[in-house]
């Protein structure tokens, strides 16, 4: 399998789910019931939202190499290969559906041992009724694995300290291009 073909499968993979072994559960609906058994426990005033999207890489346009060191030709992990991403979030699977937002950030290839990738990026919302708001997502992708879990961990607007979790799912992804649809699944608790 070449780079693109492992690169679209890491972006699909941001289509989290861990098998519950790890203590993860398996789906948007069982993270949903984690997420109210323990939002107004502790905290009254926190709210609970749930979205639900697709982002689209472009593997080229909306995603730029910007690092590749030496050694990362003989690596069979592409350790320290890096890139930027402005990549569509957008209401439905297709890139023509309605435009809500961009995720903006980089990911690089981060483990000598395993394809994975660590994730740096903000989801800027342009549309709607989050228009101006955004949500940080920081955290390590098994590129490898079609599902993944990735954490939320802040936000900005009407997502002022937002905590959470987005289950990525790939939704499509083209070998021969690189480019990846990823279904978004989100909850998160903020103020």
């Amino acid at each position: 399998m070449g780079k693109l073909g492992i690169f679209a499968i890491f972006l699909c993979s941001i289509t989290m789910v861990v098998p519950l072994v790890f203590g993860v559960a398996e789906g948007p609906k069982e993270v949903e019931e984690w997420f109210h058994s323990v939002s107004n426990h502790h905290h009254p005033n926190q709210k609970v939202t749930k979205m639900h999207f697709y982002l689209h890489d472009v593997f080229g346009v909306t995603t730029k190499k910007v690092a590749k060191p030496n050694t990362t030709a003989k690596s069979p992990t592409f350790f320290g290969e890096t890139f930027m991403i402005d990549n569509p979030l957008t209401v439905g699977p297709s890139q023509a559906s309605k435009l809500i937002g961009r995720a903006q950030g980089l990911y690089g290839f981060s483990s000598m041992e395993e394809v994975r990738v660590t994730v740096a990026m903000n989801l800027v919302f342009t549309d709607g009724s989050y228009n101006g708001s955004s949500l940080t997502s920081l955290g390590h992708n098994p590129v490898l694995q079609p599902k993944c879990e990735m954490p939320i961990i802040g936000g900005s607007g009407i997502f002022r300290l937002a905590r959470g979790v987005a289950l990525l799912n790939t939704y499509s992804h083209d070998d021969i291009k690189g480019n990846t649809t990823v279904e978004y699944n989100v909850i998160l608790q903020h103020y």
